[in-house]
């Protein structure tokens, strides 16, 4: 058995954590669901995940040729002042490549999007504390 001292130890059983893992969506997660709420209160009218862009934003401006990305804390690396992310203490060897990973697929979509004519906005699961802040922030961007 391993213990908690193995850099590899998990509490749950494999069958256990492939349940949880696979209950982790990428579309229409409840972060993005306040985000289009509050961006349809506004009055503006989108798209959601065009598979056209590069790395299918989550919310899709195409007359105005912007994009919002609202990402989760942890799956993207919210670093600096954030409280909702942390680094996992354990099976590092897994989830440093994975999460550094997605960090990286994130910059090349950024730079992708902004050869292509794009602008985008980027919505920190964090940030939704700030709902009237939010709101600013997205008419300002997408009345520019």
């Amino acid at each position: 058995m391993k213990r908690a001292s193995d850099k590899s130890y998990d509490p749950l059983t494999p069958e256990l954590r492939s349940q949880r893992m696979g209950r982790v969506r990428n579309k229409n997660t409840k972060p993005e669901l306040v985000i289009r709420r509050l961006v349809w209160s506004l009055g503006y009218r989108y798209r959601l995940h065009s598979r056209k862009l590069p790395g299918n934003p989550d919310v899709v401006f195409a007359n105005r040729r912007k994009a919002i990305f609202i990402h989760g804390c942890f799956w993207h690396q919210h670093g600096g002042e954030c409280r909702q992310y942390r680094m996992p203490k354990s099976r590092l060897a897994f989830w440093l490549p994975k999460l550094e990973g997605n960090k990286e697929r994130d910059i090349r979509n950024q730079q992708l999007l902004r050869e292509m004519g794009w602008r985008f906005l980027i919505i920190w699961e964090c940030e939704l504390k700030h709902l009237d802040e939010l709101a600013k922030a997205i008419t300002e961007f997408l009345d520019e």
